[in-house]
């Protein structure tokens, strides 16, 4: 009973500490020694991506055109500026609005509404974007995998022998202490290991964030308020999760603010020397002081002509946060009526302090919300105010379409392709908004207008949907099919969209062309897919305590 007794405390030993540190690691396949060789670029990739997919299909992701530009312009920037510029990085946007970010492998990272809602300012957000980049460029993922297993062995070792050695002196209270002792030494490595991490993301975020021209020292007042969020939830209020992710203490904070001001030195020193040629990889020495800092690289060759077009070599531009943030809230929130009621609240709260960026969303909710009268009246006098922001003029578009004015709209969308006629929101928008029109030759004119997007703008389910409207309406069959399948793929759902699939294979109309790349795209997805069904069925298995395909 003894010996029992003890491989029971023995078993629990060495499997909770798995439980606990690789709960948040969705079970990566142990591939190899070192955090280089727990998986390959395609397998981190095809990882997150699937991660994605998944949390789109239970609905936590925001695909919004607008935003998405918006969060990938910022991310690219810093991403670009970092000490691994070739990183290839997806930036997304949650739902939720707890205040929380977070970077997985593949170079995914996911930014919760809450948190761009609380920002005050742009250099904010860069800031734990740029922490959340530094966790990517440095691996800390598979490094955490690899250290778990590494340190696994010889902790259960001495453990193993402290149990040994109290059972044989008949101590029962010796074999529990070896126990919890063990577990708590593993647990204690792995926070030791997570702190670390923190204070290298700290270190290298904000020398990306002085790299890209933000204030170094907006990490360390992020920080700040997040601080004094959590001594105010004292009192019974559920901490920021964030906080729980990304713990806080005065003594990060002070780290990162006296990291800030060094490094912000450095970098107004090295602004002050931008007229020099810029080389990559050279520093400034001597002209400051001894201090050295990498010169700012120039654009990353590597990001995609569209992304890079939008970043501005010299410094960011913040006029869009404001209506980010508000375009944020408005879809954000449970529904259009609700943000509607809460822009009002805020309206009567304090009308001398209502921005225009509040106009802008309250303008937009209700537009979303079918008063559409009251929206036109907002948004003319806002485009009047501002004539060069074209969200409003887009809102404008949008909110005349849904009103049923298709002319006033139609000219709209066709003064915003004249003056951007790559912008992925704006072609995407009006292309939708034609499809809608129900007739063939507005169809094909919206088909004309994705088709240039097709490359670029394949995991995009927004795209997928608009373009499998558009050529349903055309009467472009295959095509629309071949849309549909790929926008139940992007929202997590694999068996439905190979189902499609086999069936439109089955079409007999099909020529050799479609037939071929319809062909091509099962067998892409097929692997994709049967290891996202393996997974719910371990995770079904946990759940229930059985082993995947055991019976009674």
């Amino acid at each position: 009973m003894k010996r029992r007794f003890l491989h029971a405390l023995l078993c629990t030993a060495l499997f909770a500490p798995h439980l606990a540190s690789a709960q948040d690691v969705a079970a990566l396949p142990d591939m190899g020694s070192s955090a280089g060789e727990l998986l390959t670029p395609a397998q981190e990739h095809a990882y997150g991506a699937m991660m994605v997919r998944q949390l789109r299909g239970y609905g936590m992701v925001l695909d919004d055109p607008l935003l998405e530009g918006y969060i990938e312009g910022l991310g690219y920037r810093l991403a670009s500026r970092s000490d691994r510029p070739n990183q290839p990085f997806t930036f997304f946007l949650m739902r939720s609005r707890q205040i929380n970010a977070f970077a997985t492998i593949g170079g995914f990272i996911g930014v919760n509404a809450g948190l761009v809602l609380t920002a005050e300012r742009e250099d904010e957000v860069a800031a734990v974007l740029s922490h959340e980049i530094a966790h990517v460029t440095q691996r800390h993922v598979l490094r955490a995998v690899e250290r778990a297993q590494r340190d696994q062995l010889p902790i259960m070792l001495g453990m193993l022998g402290a149990i040994l050695a109290a059972s044989q002196a008949g101590s029962g209270d010796g074999v529990q202490a070896a126990m919890i002792g063990g577990m708590s030494l593993m647990q204690q490595r792995q926070i030791d290991y997570t702190r670390s991490n923190e204070h290298e993301a700290d270190r290298l975020g904000i020398q990306t964030l002085a790299r890209a021209g933000y204030e170094p020292l907006a990490m360390a007042d992020f920080f700040g308020r997040m601080e004094r969020q959590m001594r105010g939830n004292l009192g019974g209020a559920q901490v920021p999760e964030y906080l729980r992710s990304h713990p806080v203490t005065t003594t990060r904070i002070s780290e990162a603010k006296a990291r800030a001001e060094q490094i912000g030195e450095i970098a107004r020193c090295a602004n002050r020397w931008e007229s020099r040629p810029a080389v990559p990889g050279g520093t400034l020495t001597a002209e400051c002081d001894s201090a050295s800092l990498p010169i700012r690289p120039l654009r990353n060759p590597l990001l995609p002509d569209y992304v890079a077009g939008a970043i501005d070599d010299t410094s960011p531009s913040h006029e869009l946060f404001d209506l980010a943030r508000e375009r944020l809230r408005v879809l954000s929130a449970t529904n259009p009526l609700d943000a509607v009621n809460e822009y009002q609240r805020q309206r009567r709260a304090n009308p001398s302090a209502f921005t225009p960026a509040q106009r802008y969303g309250l303008a937009l909710a209700r537009s979303l919300a079918g008063q559409t009268v009251a929206a036109e009246t907002e948004l003319e006098e806002l485009s009047q105010q501002f004539p060069s922001l074209y969200w409003i003029a887009l809102a404008q578009a949008e909110t005349e379409h849904r009103a049923g004015r298709r002319n006033a709209s139609r000219a709209h969308y066709e003064a915003l392709l004249r003056e951007r006629p790559h912008n992925t929101a704006v072609v995407l928008s009006y292309a939708a908004s034609l499809a809608e029109y129900g007739n063939a030759d507005a169809a094909r004119t919206a088909q004309d207008l994705l088709r240039p997007l097709l490359a670029t703008h394949g995991e995009d389910p927004g795209f997928q949907r608009t373009f499998a409207r558009a050529s349903e309406v055309a009467g472009d069959t295959v095509r629309a099919a071949e849309a549909y399948a790929e926008v139940a793929w992007l929202n997590g759902r694999a068996d439905d969209a190979l189902g499609q699939l086999e069936r439109l294979r089955k079409s007999p109309d099909l020529d050799f062309y479609q037939r071929s790349r319809i062909d091509a795209r099962i067998a892409t997805i097929t692997p994709d897919a049967l290891e996202m069904r393996r997974q719910s069925q371990r995770e079904a298995a946990s759940r229930l305590g059985v082993a995947p395909g055991s019976g009674p």
